[in-house]
């Protein structure tokens, strides 16, 4: 046999004329470091580079304009210690964020749960959740100026028609940043709706029938067992990405009360956004960006934290 070789009845095929040799470990890194390159430069300058711009100029005193600046150090943070417009800001954003976050969530999970059950209209019911989210805010923001017009707004019109006195929900200072509060609920539900029901669907059915075969025949026992310690991992994004959605909160505030009344809507964009475009003080405002930035990755380690010890995964 001229192209094989028969030993101990095993077909022995001939080896190749040409084998092709592995290439060096060093050329194999060269092309890795160059198929990553164009994507670490673009980091560079368009996160890292900012940011450390940002970073640098909190310690200077700059103004949006000025042909020349200083080099101030700490001032800038020393001076928002002291000023009360931050820490009205701060605790209005904080105060923002603990009620939008799980309010959003539970209405969320709520709304996936009874769609995910429901057998015809799935579709159209997850569009309309869906809405507020595929909406421009801003437009959205315009309609709700509409609906909460202490006058002729439709909340106020409910409200007297069923002998209940009507509110200036925008223009007082008790019920402003609830009304805002509300609006971001409304605005955050489809989107999380829309991650829990991911969720819901990727958990396999025989768990359920397992767990009615176990005992557990009602909906609430079922929730409790299978549903809500699959749903962990999902649960982590959803209270994390909310939170820090929640806290970048500037386009509601900005259209419908720009901080008032007497500041009982002021948050920390908003506080950035005045001091660097309306006071031109540059310098501040970066110093205010990076007190922010440091709280957002607070807040999402320690919420990720925090959720984390009840994730299960399949």
């Amino acid at each position: 046999m001229s192209d094989a070789v028969l030993t101990q009845g095993t077909l022995a095929l001939p080896r190749p004329a040409a084998v092709t040799k592995r290439r060096p470990i060093r050329l194999r890194g060269g092309a890795a470091y160059a198929l990553v390159g164009p994507a670490i430069v673009l980091m560079l300058l368009m996160l890292i580079g900012p940011l450390l711009g940002v970073i640098a100029l909190s310690f200077t005193d700059y103004q949006l304009g000025a042909p020349s600046f200083d080099w101030i150090g700490l001032a800038n943070y020393q001076d928002m210690v002291a000023d009360k417009t931050f820490w009205i800001s701060l605790t209005n954003t904080l105060t923002y964020v603990v009620v939008v976050v799980p309010g959003s969530v539970v209405l969320g999970l709520g709304v996936a749960l009874l769609i995910q059950s429901e057998t015809g209209m799935r579709a159209f019911y997850r569009t309309v959740y869906f809405l507020p989210v595929m909406a421009t805010l801003i437009a959205m923001a315009i309609v709700w100026e509409f609906m909460l017009h202490p006058q002729f707004g439709l909340v106020n019109g409910l409200l007297r028609s069923v002998g209940l006195p009507a509110h200036g929900w925008l223009q007082e200072r008790s019920t402003a940043l609830l009304s805002l509060c509300v609006i971001g609920i409304w605005q955050a539900l489809g989107f999380n709706m829309v991650l829990f029901l991911a969720g819901l669907v990727s958990i396999p059915k025989p768990l359920y029938d397992a767990a009615e075969i176990d005992g557990a025949g009602s909906a609430w026992s079922r929730f409790r067992l299978v549903t809500w310690p699959l749903l962990g991992p999902v649960t982590v994004f959803v209270v994390v990405i909310t939170g820090i959605r929640s806290f970048q909160v500037f386009d509601t505030v900005h259209v419908l009360t720009k901080g008032g009344p007497s500041k009982s809507t002021e948050v920390l964009i908003h506080t950035m956004y005045m001091e660097g475009f309306e006071f031109f003080r540059s310098g501040y405002a970066a110093a205010l960006t990076v007190v922010f930035l440091v709280f957002v990755l607070a807040l999402t380690l320690v919420k990720a934290q925090l959720t984390a010890r009840q994730v299960h995964y399949t």
